[in-house]
Formats: C-alpha cells, sequence, structure tokens
C-alpha cells in the first residue's frame, strides 16, 4: 500500500487540484455545480475553511484554501465534499455505477473498495510558501480555461473567481488581456 506524504500546516493556505474519475466532463453541468456548492457549503460549516481562489472546469477544478489556524486537515474535508457530492447526484451522472466485479473497467481497489466512478481517489496539493506563490497560483487558476482552449478571455469564464478578485480590485479590468508565458507554463497539471 502507497504512503502519501503530505506537508500539513496548521492554518496552512495551499492550492489544490481534485479531477474526475476518468476525466469525465460532468462539473460544469446545473446539477453538478450546485451538489458541489452545497457540498462545500455543508463541509464549511461544520469544518471552516476559506476559499481565497477557485476555478471550475468541465473535468477538474483548482482552488486554494486557507484553513483556519490550529488546523490542518484539509484531506477529510475533501473526502467529505467527494462523498457529500456522489451522494446528491452520483446516481444521476453517466459515471453513476458503483464499480462491480463483473464490469472489466474498473481497478481490484476499486472494486474492493467500492468506489463510484465520480472522482479520481486522490487529489494534488501544494502548500503556498509566501506571497509570491500565492499570486502564481491564483494567476494560473485564472488563466487555466483560456490555457484548456475554453475561452478566449479568462473574464468570460463564469465558473471562476477572477470576477471577485477584479470587483475587489486585486486585477484590473483587463486581467488576462496579455498573459506572460510564465502563467501558462507553471506546469502545475
Amino acid at each position: 500500500m502507497s504512503n502519501y506524504r503530505r506537508f500539513k500546516t496548521s492554518g496552512g493556505t495551499y492550492f489544490f487540484t481534485v479531477v474526475t474519475y476518468n476525466r469525465q466532463e460532468i462539473l460544469c453541468k446545473p446539477q453538478s455545480r450546485n451538489a458541489l456548492r452545497d457540498a462545500i457549503e455543508a463541509v464549511r460549516a461544520l469544518l471552516p475553511f476559506h476559499i481565497d481562489a477557485w476555478v471550475l472546469l468541465p473535468d477538474y477544478l483548482h482552488c486554494i484554501w486557507t484553513l483556519p489556524e490550529g488546523d490542518a486537515d484539509f484531506s477529510k474535508r475533501w473526502g467529505t465534499i467527494k462523498t457529500s457530492f456522489t451522494k446528491k447526484v452520483g446516481w444521476a451522472l453517466p459515471t453513476n455505477k458503483i464499480a462491480m466485479p463483473t464490469n472489466k473497467k474498473y481497478s481490484i481497489s476499486r472494486i474492493r473498495h467500492r468506489d463510484a466512478n465520480i472522482w479520481q481517489r486522490r487529489f494534488w496539493e501544494h502548500q503556498i510558501r509566501d506571497q509570491e506563490d500565492f499570486n502564481r497560483h491564483c494567476d494560473y487558476i485564472h488563466y487555466n480555461p483560456v490555457k484548456h482552449g475554453l475561452v478566449g478571455d479568462p473574464k468570460k469564464w463564469e465558473y471562476s473567481t477572477i470576477h471577485r478578485f477584479i470587483q475587489k480590485g486585486l486585477y484590473s479590468k483587463h486581467w488576462g488581456d496579455s498573459i506572460t508565458d510564465d502563467i501558462i507554463s507553471m506546469g502545475l497539471e
């Protein structure tokens, strides 16, 4: 069994990438967005965290969270969000079948754990080191829909916190009009 090390700091800020199973394009559907929002709100009520930046794409999401002082358990939060989402809408999505031994598309591990085929089992995280690291990851998050050809202008992607950043004056109205190769080639995926 793999032993994954996750560096956790109480009250830390983290960048995450969470991906759907087999990169299924289900996350931007209205039912999925609503279920994800509900799951996040329910978890935040029990296990608070601040969402600093966010982008939702059809088959994955990137975000930055800051946890409260005295708490470093982002894994429990993600596990609860994924489980809640799956219970709420998993039956309605094309991925609604639980891995069963008769279906050869699933690994022995997925069958043994009776995993629903909505999310990849793990997620990728990076602890934000300083303000420059935070800024670069926010830029990467907000430019991601352009990088993947979903829109030509990051401000046209509605499932992003870029609009909040512009409204608060953290980005100019013209942010993303002339992006540097540094953001595009950050290589976080």
